[in-house]
């Protein structure tokens, strides 16, 4: 019998495992890096202990220490949640070794699926549909283009699409990089690229008695750099398509059978059926085996909820020698999950990390539970004060909705989107609602080149417009003044500025990434009598945390949070963010022209050009490692490269120089 599981994770996916742990009684051991010291999933468990060190490398990527702690705190079992460990044959052999139960599929599951190119030649011979796999070497141009990945591991880590052969060796040293980085395997692979093909997944459940469920499938099409963006059950494709899904469930079944798997896994595929097809014609539900992940994935909650299964209670069930029950549940309504992650994908992506100042959903959200009713779950990993680091994933949640149909999912997931309180970093959110929203997605039609078919700038849109825009600024003008105000020692009644006759109006500048915002506004003791710009506005009531305004007959609420010189609204109209522009700026905090800088803290661990190299637009200077990704940066224009203050190995800090571009000077037409 289980009495006390430690997870051997961290963020996230350990607050998941635990919260069913209590549920059932279950002690809880959590184990934590120095960065993770002060994270929700430390301060929740039951016991806790410290792994010295930040990197994963130093941390959770550790075996032995995960081991000796989990002896130490009197820990009976082993969860390895994703990622990390969770595929590591050798670690659950220790694991099992060393007496403790191991929540997992057996060594010899983990071994047979743990390279991407031994396990296609193993699902090909069991009679499962693959892919092609082609040796790096020998690839020509036929081929093109070809889709290089990890052997030894999976979340888009060390994956490159080459579309042209002289990319290939490039790409490929890259690929081994971040493989040998992320998994501490730098072998990889290639296989024919399809570009606009459809990711679909089956859940798969087996016990130690042979009970093989496929509990049912998702689709995970959506993708942003080979990495999950939305993922739900069951599959639009798989739903149009007729003895589609029972075709995959042999598979999965198949493919588990033929390893002698036990416990949680996924047998991931890629179908056709892509944008080229149309909505009108789906295909004929041809698919692909692309891997097996033997362990939980990241998107199970939407097939907990679609089934009212808790797949981590079935885990602990199995690693204890309990059979499955009898009869599998039928899948019932529609779940979409969405990853909240800390970026800017209108900039290539880019990782952002900082402090989370407030994260707050709005309505009754449960957390980490099976949704029995139409709702929306959250999973998350942070919590009001978290810091996002440079050493993991920028994930911050994941958001689930539960409902009868995938239109209504959709929407109130969009809604709840909208309506969510982000302080503190850049997110993804506003490409999640533009997607959640966009016509081809609410027709189901959504493969992997999502974002190049209806162009990621255009989904990246905020959603509030520079119109809203200003009248937040406005509504924090306002929460400004009421702040004063209610500070003032003397005269604090008054409204902030008020004369007994005219004189000079109130002034507040704001910036956001659209531009500045200067507003200008004189109040009376009834409201606003004046506001540059914004037609017929009065103030029903401004507090330092909430302005009430009417605009044309129309009253909206405005929720105002600021932090420092970072400031926050939130309103039916969309959120905003917004930063108090400095009335002096110091001339030594100004950037030369032509400067590169760290768009997030990193380390540098390539350079590509050297101080006096003439280089053109969009030339590699340099390369970042950042949450277990490269990043390029690159040279802005053509010109000379003037300066180049960094080396290699150097950690760097969001906004550092990095490097200078000079323009050459425009030649002097001459005139005869």
């Amino acid at each position: 019998m289980i009495t006390s599981v430690l997870v051997a994770n961290r963020g996230e996916i350990a607050r998941r495992v635990f919260a069913t742990c209590r549920r059932n009684g279950i002690g809880t051991v959590a184990v934590f890096s120095d960065a993770d010291a002060d994270s929700p999933h430390v301060t929740e468990a039951d016991v806790a202990l410290r792994l010295p060190g930040n990197t994963p490398a130093e941390t959770y990527l550790r075996g032995e220490l995960i081991i000796a702690a989990a002896k130490a705190a009197g820990a009976d079992a082993i969860h390895p949640g994703y990622g990390f460990l969770s595929e590591n044959a050798e670690f659950a052999r220790a694991v099992i070794d060393a007496g403790l139960t191991w929540i997992g599929p057996p060594v010899k599951s983990i071994e047979l699926m743990g390279s991407k190119v031994e396990s296609k030649k193993i699902m090909d011979a069991a009679g499962v549909p693959v892919l092609e796999e082609l040796d790096p070497g020998a690839v020509t141009e036929a081929h093109l283009p070809v889709l290089i990945k990890a052997s030894a591991g999976g979340g888009g880590r060390g994956m490159r699409i080459v579309r042209e052969l002289s990319a290939l060796e490039g790409e490929l040293e890259a690929a081994r990089r971040e493989a040998l980085s992320a998994f501490g395997d730098p072998m990889v692979f290639c296989e024919r690229y399809l570009e606009t093909g459809r990711h679909i997944e089956v859940q798969v459940m087996a016990d130690r008695d042979g009970g093989v469920w496929a509990v049912g499938e998702r689709e995970c099409s959506i993708q942003r750099r080979h990495q999950k963006v939305v993922e739900e059950a069951p599959s639009p494709l798989v739903q149009r398509i007729p003895a589609m899904r029972e075709k995959l469930f042999d598979a999965a079944r198949l493919a588990a059978t033929a390893i002698g798997y036990e416990g949680a896994g996924t047998v991931e595929f890629l179908a056709t059926g892509g944008a080229e097809r149309g909505e009108n014609d789906p295909g004929n539900g041809e698919f692909f085996f692309l891997e097996m992940n033997t362990r939980l994935q990241v998107e199970h909650p939407v097939t907990e909820c679609t089934t009212g299964l808790d797949l981590v209670e079935l885990q602990l069930q199995v690693a204890a020698g309990e059979a499955l029950p009898d009869q599998q549940p039928e899948i019932r309504g529609h779940s979409i999950e969405v990853r909240l992650y800390a970026e800017d994908p209108a900039k290539g992506w880019q990782p952002q990390s900082g402090t989370v100042h407030h994260i707050e959903l709005p309505g009754d959200t449960e957390e980490f539970s099976v949704l029995r009713e139409q709702g929306v779950r959250l999973d998350s990993g942070v919590v009001d004060g978290s810091v996002v680091g440079v050493h993991y994933d920028p994930m911050l949640a994941k958001v689930i909705s539960y409902a009868p149909t995938r239109t209504a999912a959709a929407r109130l997931l969009a809604s709840t989107l909208t309506r969510t309180k982000i302080h503190g970093l850049r997110t993804n959110r506003d490409l999640l609602v533009n997607v959640l929203r966009h016509p081809a997605f609410i027709a189901g039609e959504t493969d992997t080149a999502f974002f190049e078919t209806h162009d990621l700038a255009v989904l990246s849109t905020p959603l509030a417009d520079t119109d809203v825009e200003k009248l937040s600024a406005l509504a924090a003008a306002l929460a400004d003044a009421a702040h004063n105000r209610a500070s003032a020692r003397v005269i604090g009644r008054l409204p902030s500025g008020w004369r007994n006759l005219p004189s000079q109006p109130q002034s507040k500048s704001y910036t956001t990434a659209s531009g500045e915002y200067r507003i200008r506004y004189f109040l009376s003791r009834s409201g606003i009598l004046s506001a540059e710009g914004f037609g017929a506005v009065s103030l029903v009531s401004a507090s330092p945390n909430r302005v009430v305004l009417d605009q044309d007959g129309i009253r909206r609420t405005f929720d105002v949070a600021a932090y420092g010189t970072e400031v926050f609204v939130d309103s039916s109209l969309g959120p905003v963010s917004l930063s108090v522009t400095p009335r002096f700026v110091d001339p030594s905090t100004e950037v030369a022209a032509g400067s590169l800088l760290a768009p997030m803290p990193g380390s540098v661990i390539r350079i590509g050009a050297a101080e006096g190299d003439t280089v053109t637009a969009g030339q590699p200077i340099l390369w970042l490692e950042a949450m277990k990704m490269e990043h390029t940066v690159t040279a802005p224009t053509a010109g000379v490269l003037v300066e180049l203050p960094v080396v290699l190995g150097q950690q760097v800090e969001v906004g550092s120089v990095l490097a200078r571009v000079e323009a050459p000077e425009a030649t002097e037409e001459v005139v005869s």
